[in-house]
């Protein structure tokens, strides 16, 4: 956390690069606001920026590090029990692929993860219960994008820890490049801005697809939930879970029941601790 504040000057530091692009964005939601009555210091601003930075770093950079390092030694310990080890079942080294296309891989092959398991958080009532903290939000802006419950990226890792180990081999950097750029699409997802990206709005989730998976109503049909994309929408278009009925700047956002949801970080935390339905 040191180093990464105070003596890396990389390009690839997360740090200020996490900050770099939220000031960016920021900047849009004040020059084009799509909610022109949303103040800039939106609700619950201060808890969604303390959350971007809490899940940013102390999670992200040190639990999880510690996690995948855990795992990644737990796995391989089996696997060579039985003369095994990770890199026979991998299908390529990246580095035989030109650097574009083994990037373009990894980011296709995590995005797609990531797909299925956002659609897990919302099918499954013990995960929902999770992710709820995430769609507890009432007025959204782009540091909403990382409110989330710890327990989500603890998900999220353990799913795409095999599917990911078997393609890749890459470098830091070549990771930061994914993860930035994962992370811009993301605030612009979440922040105050009325865009579509026009034909792109098939490949790329945006701002008005992606109201309507925080939406507080929807049909019957899709009550589990909509619009799953995190960077790309294009699975939601070819699995038939995309929705967007018509413009949805103004619908009202949460769930149901969320009048009753806790509204501070430490009674998120443990709000799916004590919930027994």
């Amino acid at each position: 956390m040191k180093n990464e504040i105070l003596l890396q000057n990389n390009w690839d530091n997360y740090f200020y690069g996490l900050i770099a692009i939220s000031l960016v964005v920021w900047l849009l939601e004040a020059l084009f606001p799509w909610r022109k009555n949303q103040s800039l210091f939106r609700k619950d601003f201060w808890l969604d920026t303390f959350y971007m930075f809490f899940n940013f770093f102390i999670l992200n950079l040190i639990v999880l590090i510690a996690l995948s390092n855990t795992a990644a030694e737990f796995l391989n310990d089996i696997l060579s029990s039985i003369g095994l080890s990770m890199s026979s079942f991998q299908l390529f080294d990246s580095k035989d692929l030109p650097k574009w296309l083994g990037l373009f891989i990894f980011f296709l092959v995590n995005d797609f993860v990531q797909w299925n398991t956002h659609r897990l958080l919302h099918r499954f009532p013990f995960l929902w219960n999770f992710h709820k903290v995430h769609h507890s939000v009432k007025e959204m802006g782009f540091a909403a994008h990382l409110r989330y419950h710890w327990m989500e990226p603890v998900v999220y890792n353990s799913i795409r820890y095999i599917p990911l180990a078997i393609i890749a081999n890459y470098s830091s950097q070549d990771v930061a490049i994914v993860y930035f750029f994962s992370i811009a699409i993301g605030h612009l997802n979440h922040a105050n801005l009325g865009w579509d990206y026009g034909k792109l709005k098939y490949i790329f989730n945006n701002p008005k697809m992606h109201i309507w998976h925080h939406a507080k109503e929807l049909p019957k049909h899709v009550s589990f939930g909509v619009n799953y994309g995190l960077t790309l929408s294009i699975w939601d278009y070819i699995f038939k879970t995309s929705y967007v009925p018509h413009d949805g700047r103004d619908i009202e956002l949460g769930f149901k029941g969320d009048e009753h949801f806790p509204k501070d970080f430490l009674h998120h935390e443990l709000y799916p601790l004590k919930t027994k339905k």
